[in-house]
């Protein structure tokens, strides 16, 4: 599916019709279609090398069209051998820079998020001075310049806080508003950010008390659950879960993963505090801070 996201994102770029691109290639409409959607096709290497030709992708384009390709052709490899050819995306690890590209491309073609974070704020809700803070926790000795790129990265992100049709739910504990990774002008500014963009009708922002009873969120990592548009041919795109780990991340996609963060969500949903309390919670620290 990532690998579909890109080439969808390269014949848009080339101002390419579905229609302009299989006539390319010499096949049917319906195997570029299967092939941006995420689904299984015949196409080989070197038929996806005279596609990116006919795109008139640059050579660093081509290049990561074809590592992803790549990495699907050793995904299915590897499932074979295991006696499992039913797919191709199976959980893995991997380091987080390298991943962190690939994590991009479906956060921006997901239309729902759900996101559960016990520590520190999302990042899609991060203001430039927190996500700055943050920063200098992690890479304390990252150049200003460096800083700022990452800066211009979550501010990219965050535009589809502003888009029709995409959703946000986040569920956070109440000591991501209490941690104070940042100064006190810095986490007023940030608690004030999130109570402003709560208020839009796609963001969802609920906070999980100190007191709840006993939940899920206690004891499951960070996660950001990712739901998809069904593609053009109707057919549903399956749900993805990322889980954050300290040197990488674990992709889950299988029904049985997805379930048990679904349980999870649910969980946290019936002991977190309601949107309206959760701003008051949040407006209210925002004034401690600030005083």
């Amino acid at each position: 599916m990532d690998f579909g996201n890109f080439m969808r994102g390269v014949r848009e770029e080339a101002h390419q019709t579905l229609l302009a691109a299989a006539a390319g290639l010499e096949v049917s409409r319906q195997v570029i279609m299967r092939m941006e959607e995420g689904s299984p096709t015949k196409l080989t290497r070197p038929l996806i090398g005279l596609l990116l030709d006919h795109y008139g992708a640059s050579p660093e384009v081509c290049d990561e069209a074809l590592r992803l390709w790549s990495e699907i052709s050793e995904q299915d490899r590897i499932a074979k051998a295991q006696g499992n050819s039913k797919g191709f995306w199976k959980a893995y690890t991997d380091q987080m820079a390298p991943t962190f590209p690939r994590f991009l491309r479906l956060e921006g073609a997901a239309s729902r998020v759900v996101v559960h974070q016990p520590v520190i704020v999302p990042g899609l809700l991060q203001t430039p001075g927190y996500r700055r803070a943050i920063i200098q926790i992690d890479k304390p000795d990252l150049s200003a310049v460096n800083v700022e790129r990452r800066l211009e990265l979550t501010a990219r992100r965050q535009v589809r806080l502003y888009e029709d049709g995409f959703r946000l739910e986040a569920l956070v504990s109440e000591a991501v508003l209490r941690h104070r990774p940042a100064p006190p002008e810095v986490m007023a500014a940030q608690l004030r950010w999130m109570a402003e963009i709560g208020e839009r009708d796609n963001i969802s922002i609920r906070v999980i008390p100190f007191e709840s009873r006993p939940h899920r969120g206690l004891t499951i990592q960070p996660f950001t659950l990712l739901e998809f548009p069904k593609a053009t041919s109707g057919i549903a795109l399956p749900t993805v879960v990322l889980v954050e780990g300290v040197v990488g991340s674990l992709y889950h996609e299988r029904a049985e993963e997805i379930d048990q963060y679904s349980q999870a969500i649910t969980a946290m949903r019936a002991v977190a505090s309601s949107e309206t309390d959760t701003r008051d919670m949040v407006v209210a620290l925002a004034k401690e801070y600030a005083g």
